[in-house]
């Protein structure tokens, strides 16, 4: 019995120090300030295959920081990764940067590092003053052939290739292609201590794939905006949306469309840094999809399986502290896509709309569909926010989105219920 109760109470004095210890341990300080949804591997003829050549990637920050990091993905790939060389910088216009703000990034103190298929990496901070709204220049060099397996496909961004070389370090890239896709890279970090992220989970109505190219008028880039201009906490906005994408299925014909957001959840909202709030804007294309191409009629779904959907993200989200709302779905009759509308589509929208503004069960409701319909025809898009294809806002649409967010739901009093 005294060994016993010896061995009771030493369990108890190391569970107090182990809760003692935890509390001690200040809240991370990173919050991504970029992000993007990755697809892949891409079909045959839409693979991007590098060989020995230097890739320039230009992204657009929200939030800005005194330290930066990134995060690398080959999460969609069957083969080895290889980064012969990595570095950042503020970008300047095209393929230069802007000089003296060039830093070498390393990987566990190293140099070069290797990425098992299936796997991320993470870069060791940099000491780099990272304005908010600003262009960064992340440049990968890939000493071997690289496909791009994982890969976000429509970026509505100009990023930049090289010849043959690692030109990692050089202000103005030599013999640069351009190109509209980011690889391999899915996340940049900075240090920003008292920060938070809303991170923006959909399609490509979120990846705001046909808005101007190199604009940043994405309705994330917009609500990042208003964010900065706004008092009280500062808050990075992390893009995943991705086109094609849908909340219950994977793509199917497409891999370039990306994972189930179901599938997809852990790694592009939970592993975020500084997730503290999710926008969720994803279904359209669950209703849509079926009986276009390959995919079958069948795979239409029910509201209520839709709903289903909806509660698994909820309470995924709740489980690690996050408060997430819900964003109508706005409305798509007549588009230009062959089959995707139909009426007994939008009776599912309808359902699935009216649930998600009269449900509670989300911690706060975005009305998009409000935003954006025709008050005189409200099933459709009203024609100024129409980028023509009357599924997707324009620019003018994206502004919309961005000023229909209640700016109160991104304040730490905000929290999600048990």
């Amino acid at each position: 019995m005294r060994a016993g109760l010896a061995r009771g109470l030493g369990a108890l004095a190391a569970a107090a120090l182990l809760s003692t210890a935890s509390a001690q341990q200040p809240a991370s300080s990173w919050v991504g300030t970029w992000g993007t949804a990755a697809g892949g591997p891409a079909l045959p003829a839409q693979q991007h295959v590098f060989d020995g050549q230097t890739v320039r990637l230009v992204v657009h920050t929200s939030i800005g920081g005194a330290r930066v990091r990134i995060r690398l993905s080959n999460e969609l790939g069957a083969q080895p990764l290889r980064i012969g060389a990595a570095h950042i910088a503020l970008r300047k216009h095209g393929a230069d940067t802007v000089p003296g703000t060039d830093r070498v990034l390393t990987f566990g103190g190293l140099a070069s590092a290797t990425i098992p298929p299936g796997a991320p990496l993470l870069s060791d901070p940099v000491e780099l003053d990272v304005p908010a709204l600003a262009d960064l220049a992340v440049s990968l060099y890939l000493p071997g052939r690289a496909e791009a397996a994982t890969v976000h496909e429509w970026a509505a961004q100009t990023s930049y290739v090289s010849g043959p070389g690692d030109f990692t370090g050089t202000a103005s890239l030599p013999r640069s292609q351009a190109i509209g896709y980011w690889p391999f890279l899915t996340e940049v970090d900075v240090e920003a201590p008292g920060a938070g992220a809303v991170v923006a989970l959909g399609d490509s109505i979120t990846e705001a794939s046909l808005t101007a190219r190199d604009a940043n008028h994405r309705w994330t880039d917009l609500l990042a905006l208003r964010l900065q201009r706004a008092p009280g906490d500062r808050i990075g906005v992390v893009n995943r949306g991705v086109s094609g994408n849908r909340m219950l299925r994977d793509p199917g014909e497409q891999p370039l469309f990306g994972k189930a957001l179901l599938a997809r959840f852990d790694r592009d909202a939970l592993a975020s840094a500084g997730a503290r709030y999710l926008v969720v804007l994803i279904g359209i294309n669950d209703i849509g999809h079926p009986g276009m191409g390959a995919i079958p009629l069948a795979e239409t779904p029910a509201p209520q399986d839709l709903i289903a959907g909806y509660r698994q993200l909820i309470a995924r989200a709740h489980a690690k502290g996050l408060a997430v709302y819900g964003a109508t779905l706005p409305p798509f009759e007549g588009t230009t896509f062959a089959k995707f509308y139909t009426r007994d589509k939008a009776a599912v929208r309808d359902a699935v709309n009216q649930w998600i503004r009269g449900s509670g069960e989300f911690d706060g409701v975005i009305d998009f569909d409000r935003a954006l319909r025709d008050p005189d025809h409200p099933t459709r898009l009203l024609s100024k926010y129409d980028s023509g294809d009357h599924l997707h806002p324009n620019d003018a649409g994206n502004q919309a989105m961005a000023d229909a967010i209640p700016l109160e739901l991104f304040h730490s009093a905000a929290a999600p219920r048990p």
